[in-house]
């Protein structure tokens, strides 16, 4: 049973409603909880951990062999050699000793790693569910999901896919890069490939783990971000349901309890996604920077997304929440958009609705307020969350920021980080169908979405806003 933290963290006061990206909202009005229960936000009395930047070492061919022995002489440590991409991932060292290894014969180039962002919520609402009266096999049962708060399910036709009896195979993995994942929570016991998953953060989470949670897994989610995803694409729709229900999820975990990504965890955790049999990648990551300033990273990122086309791998990434125009940003790294081989996704959500909860939702193919933008960009949209309606779905009981024990609560958050996994989701169903082939995925996708805005491709919707039934049925 996971530990009570009464005695080791403080209540704040509740706070009505959270989203998943850095903009704010006008909270609506209150609604009636039909549960009865409304759990608070932690803020966590915590210390800080202590943390460690990374550098990439750049090089062609094989690693120079006097990279190590410089390395060490500056108090450093080489932690891992990728030679196939050419890169070196580096630590313990400062920016004189990175100018010094950047002299070694055969580097070329020395970069700090980049960092990204999950972002976290301004504000946070959690809600207990009856749980338990729902099968996998029909995810219409699901208890949050007949209430009628999943709205983005019903926007994105899941329940087409559902009624044709695709659910999911547990032969077909999506591996979740992100904050890691609550393996016990009751929408996705069962779903986590636990030899498969793995963990590329050390401190702060292993100093916060050892603390709260010693005997949970390496790859817990401290947060909520990654185990909210996760659910996204796959659930037991119990408490709430997923695009799919037998899927196999991996959890990756390249983020950290406070929402940081760091490049270099990102760079692990993706070759480790891809060798170790992921048929999808999801990454709901945010954040940017200019090219200029990480050449080498934007050349290795190519690499490493080249690498997945060729091994089979679809990757989905999010578009991110800055509401930038990414046609007139062509100096910027922005999320991972630019990358090759991608399917990037906007958000959509509903402009307004009767009750935040419950709706009914009004427009909800509306592009959110936030969503980056730019028809040389977006892939497809899909809905993310808006001013009138979140994204219901599980909440990690590990979460140190939100009181959501027992496996049955539910949390509402709002980003693109939320609408890349229904993507993800029907990039499962569709590995289903055509196998390992991101290329036709990626088309089928596509061709599937409702074309919403202007005809053909739009800034905001790319080729339209995902239709799963229709998709898979096609």
């Amino acid at each position: 049973m996971t530990p009570k933290r009464f005695a080791l963290l403080t209540l704040a006061a509740v706070v009505p409603f959270s989203w998943g990206c850095s903009d704010e909202l006008t909270s609506p009005p209150e609604s009636q909880d039909p549960t009865g229960i409304t759990a608070q936000q932690i803020a966590p009395d915590l210390s800080e951990a202590p943390t460690a930047e990374r550098y990439l070492v750049g090089f062609n061919g094989k690693a120079p062999k006097r990279l190590a022995g410089e390395v060490a002489e500056l108090g450093g440590s080489v932690d891992a050699v990728f030679e196939k991409f050419g890169v070196a991932i580096v630590s313990g060292i400062d920016a004189d000793g990175a100018d010094a290894i950047g002299s070694v014969k055969g580097v070329d180039f020395v970069e700090l790693e980049p960092m990204f962002e999950i972002g976290l919520p301004a504000a946070g609402e959690v809600q207990a569910a009856d749980a338990g009266v729902a099968s996998p096999s029909d995810p219409t049962g699901a208890f949050f999901y007949q209430l009628g708060w999943q709205w983005h399910m019903t926007a994105a036709n899941a329940e087409g896919a559902w009624s044709a009896g695709r659910l999911g195979s547990p032969d077909v993995t999506v591996a979740v890069l992100d904050g890691g994942i609550d393996y016990t929570h009751l929408d996705l016991q069962g779903l986590v490939d636990m030899n498969r998953s793995a963990n590329f953060i050390g401190d702060p989470d292993e100093f916060y783990r050892q603390i709260f949670y010693p005997t949970s897994e390496p790859f817990v989610d401290l947060q909520y971000h990654g185990t909210h995803v996760a659910a996204t694409i796959a659930s037991n729709a119990e408490v709430g349901a997923g695009v799919t229900s037998m899927t196999t999820l991996m959890a990756v975990k390249v983020c950290n309890l406070f929402g940081s990504c760091p490049g270099a965890a990102i760079f692990e955790g993706f070759v480790h996604a891809v060798d170790n049999g992921a048929d999808v990648i999801n990454m709901s990551l945010g954040g940017g920077f200019y090219k200029k300033d990480f050449p080498g990273y934007v050349s290795v990122v190519n690499r490493l997304f080249n690498y997945a086309k060729t091994n089979g791998v679809t990757v989905v990434v999010s578009a991110g929440n800055d509401a930038l125009d990414l046609d007139h940003e062509a100096n910027l790294f922005k999320t991972y958009c630019d990358a090759p081989h991608v399917i990037c996704v906007s958000a959509t959500g509903p402009t307004s609705s009767d009750d935040i909860r419950f709706g009914p939702f009004y427009e909800v193919d509306a592009p959110a307020f936030y969503t980056n933008y730019g028809r040389s960009a977006i892939s497809v949209a899909g809905p993310g969350g808006n001013t009138g309606g979140f994204v219901w779905e599980a909440c990690s009981s590990f979460s140190l920021f939100y009181f959501c024990e027992g496996g049955n609560y539910i949390l509402g958050l709002g980003g693109t980080s939320m609408s890349a996994p229904h993507v993800s989701g029907l990039a499962a169903l569709l590995v289903e169908e055509y196998g390992r082939n991101p290329g036709r995925i990626k088309a089928a996708i596509q061709q599937g979405a409702d074309d919403l805005g202007q005809r053909g491709t739009d800034p905001y919707y790319g080729k339209g806003r995902i239709n799963i039934g229709d998709t898979v049925s096609d």
